[in-house]
């Protein structure tokens, strides 16, 4: 069984439960030393080969799967959760081509930690109800999608998490303003670099001082860009409807000066 997990943001206790068991009973384990700190696998038991990918291509790591036969228990350990840029697509691919058994154990993203590094919560009633999670084109530029990239976006308005980005502060802040943009100068801003490791930096910013701030981190990688409204140092302006006392779900009844009255309805949120 080859188990592509999660080891989450960083944090060696910010890995699942399940995740760690994986790592637990391994044999083998292929990890990116640039990306996972190598404390993660205290998890793992003695003995356990570690193949470190940061160098490896995907051909490489293919051929550790091949030179295992079904009964190894494997671990390919992303971080984060792999199903964000966690490029297994491809290697699912490869699974399923050669009849291998494989698992996807999901894991704490990096966006998760940041937002709980700020203190925010990044879908706000009345100010952003949704959260686009994108980078810039770069080098990869072949990778994204036509109508994908941050100018795409941000006439939305959203909450924006940026990843891969750090290394062209002054791209990013021309896309977060690019003409029809639903970002202004003064939109809120954050600039988490490594989130929840022991050396966390989060910078609280706005969009035009974003290129500046983040340049001045000096973080080229690992760095996460937050923008948007509900980034903002100010009480919510309305309440979640969920528990709002006058808002019946299927679990509770409205509630009228301290009693309840209505039928239940299905269960919303907001």
């Amino acid at each position: 069984m080859i188990s592509f997990v999660g080891a989450g943001p960083g944090a060696v206790d910010l890995i699942t439960v399940r995740g760690a068991a994986r790592l637990a009973a391994a044999d083998v384990v292929v990890w990116a030393s640039s990306l996972v700190p190598e404390a993660v696998l205290d998890h793992c038991r003695p003995g356990v080969e570690r193949l470190d990918s940061a160098t490896m291509t995907l051909e490489d790591v293919l051929g550790v799967y091949a030179a295992h036969d079904e009964a190894t228990p494997i671990v390919r350990l992303h971080s984060g959760d792999p199903s964000i840029y966690g490029a297994i697509a491809e290697q699912i691919d490869w699974c399923l081509a050669g009849e291998r058994s494989f698992e996807v154990v999901p894991g704490v993203t990096s966006v998760a930690a940041a937002a709980a590094a700020l203190a925010r919560e990044l879908t706000v009633p009345g100010v952003s109800q949704s959260v686009v999670l994108t980078r810039l084109a770069g080098r990869t530029a072949a990778s994204m999608p036509p109508g994908e990239g941050v100018a795409a976006f941000a006439p939305h308005g959203a909450t924006m998490a940026v990843f891969l980005s750090a290394a062209r502060p002054d791209e990013l802040a021309a896309e977060l303003l690019a003409p029809g943009s639903g970002y202004g100068p003064d939109t809120p801003a954050a600039v988490v670099v490594r989130a929840s490791w022991p050396d966390e930096i989060v910078v609280r910013t706005t969009v035009a001082r974003l290129a500046d701030d983040l340049r001045a981190t000096g973080a080229t990688m690992t760095a996460l860009v937050l923008v948007g409204e509900a980034l903002a140092d100010r009480p919510v302006p309305r309440r979640s409807h969920l528990y709002e006392p006058g808002y019946s779900t299927a679990y509770r009844l409205r509630s009228t000066a301290g009693s309840t009255q209505g039928r239940p309805s299905a269960r919303r949120s907001e």
